[in-house]
């Protein structure tokens, strides 16, 4: 007996149900690829300390790297309150608070599943060194006291150093370049690629104790104390780098001032580096406390002294000369002061920190010629102090009276020291950030940091193409329809 129209169309319906059913399978096995999935988020965590304040900022980088370093950004950057640790010699114990703030400030960004795997440095300059020469003893205490401090933090304190000047040189040449995307960049492809070589650019640093310089010389570095190799993504560098301690604003300004005293025959001082009309009393022993400055101290350090401007940018620059050894590089074409082997400066350089700070001041960021940046810094000298002050912008008191010399002695440390020519001058760019990023060290050694950093390799997942995930979607409606129409008909319509 053949079967009824009932009975067949509940098999036909059955079997449209175990072909749809097993073409979906067919699909989810077989159609599926490897897919990675967004890879975790790294953080960390440097404080930089130097002379007169310290500064803290939060990098962020994805856990695969590329050539075994992170591209890393910058999340954060807090000024902590007071002045550089340093200046905590006679009472350590007031250093952690002053770097709590930001801390917290740091911490509160960074997702608290995080915390204990966020690497944290603090790398102290030229102001702990000094401390260091001065008194090697308040030097450990207060570093103590910072690492007793961020110690207690959730993040992985990694401790707190000081930094040798030829690291702080290098790690911001690191940051510079890699701001600017020339050690690694992504291309209009969707990939990351190394620039050329001869792109790269030379850094100029000048903090309140210490200067650095730092670029690739034309030649081979013939001192290689001055040498610094590092690499980073895959590829080496070789960079010519050093750091003048003493030489940074502040000190070099304190070390004219006392060349000054020790010229005067009594406790009134005329210095040509102020305005004509600038009149003020220092306490005298304040300016012999700094190991930087040589002279001896007069044996009646209670005495205050009184310090006149003259508004005199020649003479100004006669003084600042005598902060320089030059004749010690007579007749020496690979040699910048002090007797210190520098190779020929070549190609472009950045200038930042109190470099940018002094020529933003005197509207010199505008890359002008050699010959316009020393008559602006000039005729700025000659203007009386009642007018300097009238019309200065607001915030500017604690520094407008060296504007002046600090621009002067900028001058005479480019072109007398470190050799820029008016055609060299050009390749000269005064700034403060590139690609919305603070340059400094800071980056630089958070770059170094995540080649030591072990790479994740990103998670893998079983995905589908979308055109098959829709047909594949298709099927399992087909299975499902067709499933239920068996049941029904077989539940309502054969019992009939």
């Amino acid at each position: 007996m053949g079967l009824t129209w009932k009975q067949r169309v509940f098999k036909a319906l059955l079997g449209a149900a175990a072909v749809s059913g097993l073409t979906a399978l067919l699909l989810i096995l077989v159609g599926t690829i490897n897919v990675l999935l967004p890879t975790d988020t790294k953080f960390g965590i440097v404080f930089d300390a130097g002379s007169s304040h310290t500064s803290l900022f939060v990098y962020q980088w994805l856990a695969d790297k590329e050539n075994d370093t992170g591209v890393v950004s910058q999340a954060l950057v807090c000024q902590a309150e007071g002045p550089g640790i340093s200046s905590y010699a006679s009472d350590p114990a007031r250093v952690g608070e002053s770097l709590r703030g930001c801390l917290e400030e740091a911490l509160a960004l960074i997702p608290k599943a995080k915390h204990h795997e966020t690497p944290m440095f603090l790398g102290a300059t030229a102001g702990m060194r000094l401390l260091s020469r001065k008194n090697r003893s308040q030097a450990e205490d207060v570093f103590a006291a910072v690492s007793r401090a961020l110690g207690q933090s959730p993040a992985d304190f990694r401790g707190a150093e000081l930094l040798t000047g030829q690291d702080e040189g290098a790690f911001g040449w690191i940051t510079v370049n890699y701001v600017l995307g020339l050690l690694v960049k992504y291309s209009f492809s969707g990939e990351w690629i190394q620039p050329l070589e001869e792109t790269l650019v030379g850094a100029l640093d000048m903090g309140g104790a210490s200067t650095q310089i730092t670029f690739v010389p034309g030649g081979p570095i013939l001192d290689k104390t001055t040498q610094a190799t590092f690499r980073l993504y895959g590829a080496d560098h070789t960079v010519y780098t050093h750091s003048y301690l003493c030489f940074g604003r502040d000190q070099a300004l304190s070390r004219l001032l006392v060349e000054l005293v020790q010229a005067s025959p009594g406790l009134l001082v005329r210095h040509p580096c102020y305005h004509s009309g600038y009149r003020d009393t220092l306490a005298l022993a304040p300016l012999y406390e700094s190991p930087c400055v040589p002279a001896a101290a007069p044996p009646d350090l209670s005495q205050n002294l009184t310090v006149e401007g003259t508004g005199n940018p020649g003479a100004c620059i006669e003084a600042l000369r005598k902060l320089f050894n030059f004749s010690s590089c007579d007749g020496r074409a690979d040699c910048a002061f002090a007797g210190v082997y520098q190779p020929p400066v070549q190609g472009q350089f950045y200038a930042f920190s109190n470099f940018y700070y002094t020529f933003h001041f005197l509207n010199l960021t505008s890359r002008p010629s050699l010959s316009e940046a020393n008559a602006t810094i000039w005729e700025f000298c000659l203007q009386p102090w009642k007018l300097v002050e009238a019309s200065a912008p607001p915030g500017q008191d604690r520094w407008l009276r060296d504007y002046c010399a600090s621009g002067l002695y900028i001058l005479t440390l480019l072109v007398e020291g470190y050799g820029f020519s008016e055609e060299t001058w050009g390749g000269l760019e005064f700034r403060q950030q590139a690609g919305g990023t603070d340059i400094g060290w800071t980056l630089g050694y958070m770059l170094n940091l995540t080649n030591l950093i072990p790479a994740e390799a990103p998670a893998q997942w079983r995905a589908q193409s979308f055109s098959i995930w829709t047909a594949g979607v298709v099927f399992v409606v087909l299975t499902l329809t067709a499933t239920l129409g068996a049941v029904v008909v077989h539940v309502f319509w054969l019992q009939d």
